[in-house]
């Protein structure tokens, strides 16, 4: 069939030619519908990543509408094109959030002792001493560390800004709560507390 004519095709005729195995279906489905990709990546934002990242999830939300469309189980071709590059984009914008909080949650623990078990070691001794040498992991870290540093003032009490600051100095619980003047429960308390905020002000 010539090119020209895959204009006068319903895009479900497009889709059954595309999984019977038409590349040229396929193309001509994906070109027409990137541009419903670029718009629906518009408004979302992935941690970590920017804005071509976001249209690459769309882009393969196409694809695998193309793949799994059912004309006897769904609507549109369209309605189900929408409906799977809205659910690529939020899968990647959970998995990429949910690596951030791992990263955060580790970039808060290292270098502090467990107040409640004055025989604990170092919470950096008890992890993969591999979280340190991955590189996407380290990349993260710093985007983090660079943003708190920028609004810590903003979201902090100055008790915890106080706190936040000693912590990036990789200084450990005891240590913070002899240089505060405060009790080591005090600290932990903010430091927990600390936590909250950042999940919170990052979404999480």
């Amino acid at each position: 069939m010539e090119r020209d004519n895959y204009n006068i095709l319903t895009d479900e005729e497009l889709v059954k030619m595309a999984q019977e195995g038409s590349a040229t279906a396929e193309e001509f489905l994906i070109n027409k519908y990137k541009e419903l990709a670029r718009k629906k990546s518009s408004v979302y934002y992935i941690m970590g990543g920017d804005k071509e990242d976001v249209i690459q999830e769309g882009m393969i939300g196409i694809f695998k509408a193309i793949r799994d469309y059912d004309e006897n189980k769904n609507a549109s071709f369209r309605t189900f094109a929408e409906l799977c590059i809205n659910r690529q984009i939020i899968s990647a914008i959970r998995k990429a959030n949910l690596r951030k909080h791992q990263i955060l949650n580790e970039s808060l623990s290292l270098s502090q002792e467990d107040p409640s078990d004055e025989n604990s070691d170092p919470l950096e001794d008890r992890l993969p001493a591999s979280s340190d040498e991955d590189p996407e992991t380290l990349m993260l870290m710093k985007e983090i560390e660079s943003f708190l540093q920028a609004e810590s003032g903003g979201i902090f009490s100055p008790l915890e800004k106080s706190v936040w600051d000693k912590m990036m100095e990789g200084k450990d619980y005891q240590q913070i709560a002899a240089e505060l003047g405060r009790s080591s429960k005090t600290v932990d308390n903010a430091i927990q507390r600390i936590k909250k905020k950042i999940y919170g002000y990052l979404g999480y």
